[in-house]
């Protein structure tokens, strides 16, 4: 039997602005959340997956940068280079960043956000101190695919969304698509209230 794979949430969904709830203990519910993101994430073919989207407000994520051949991702472990894919998949739980570096443009998506592609600027790399899925602190410093994914997620769980962080002619460029796309977002939950 195949395992059922959580529906991701769109814009226009509350969920999606929700601020994480701290995860203090790996339940069994977290750990099987944790699978079923990551699982989620793979079909999806997408390179990280935040508990928001799955419509879970916790401080939980989940990040794969393994199939991404055109964009490389550093990695450092206490200080020395690691190998990014050995790393992977990464859940990283309750993370807090701190940028290391300047400021870059790169191009990201959302899987809330299907077909909505736009530059944002990020800090090129960032050192980061979180938990894994076994309640094992990690640290570790990433640069590259890896520090734009993190970022990404960390944003998520703070109900921070990569639309929040567009440069003023992008969000004006995609503003009719993106009001599409909360429309009927917001229509669907209706409906589904209703029922």
């Amino acid at each position: 039997m195949v395992e059922m794979i959580l529906p991701v949430l769109r814009y226009g969904d509350p969920v999606l602005r929700q601020k994480g709830a701290r995860i203090e203990k790996i339940t069994p519910a977290i750990k099987k959340l944790v699978e079923d993101m990551l699982e989620t994430m793979h079909a999806a073919a997408s390179v990280g997956l935040a508990a928001q989207q799955v419509g879970h407000a916790l401080q939980l994520t989940v990040i794969d940068v393994r199939e991404v051949k055109d964009r490389p991702s550093t990695l450092e472990l206490k200080g020395r280079p690691a190998d990014v894919a050995a790393f992977m998949p990464l859940v990283l739980i309750n993370p807090e960043l701190t940028p290391s570096n300047k400021p870059v443009s790169g191009p990201e998506g959302c899987l809330s956000f299907p077909e909505i592609y736009a530059d944002i600027v990020r800090p090129e790399s960032v050192e980061v101190v979180g938990m894994n899925e076994k309640g094992e602190r990690i640290e570790f410093r990433c640069g590259g695919l890896l520090a734009r994914a993190v970022q990404h997620e960390a944003d998520h769980l703070r109900g921070i969304l990569f639309i929040d962080r567009m440069s003023a002619e992008a969000k004006k460029e995609l503003k009719p698509r993106l009001e599409a796309l909360q429309a009927a977002t917001r229509a669907a939950l209706k409906q589904a209230n209703n029922r």
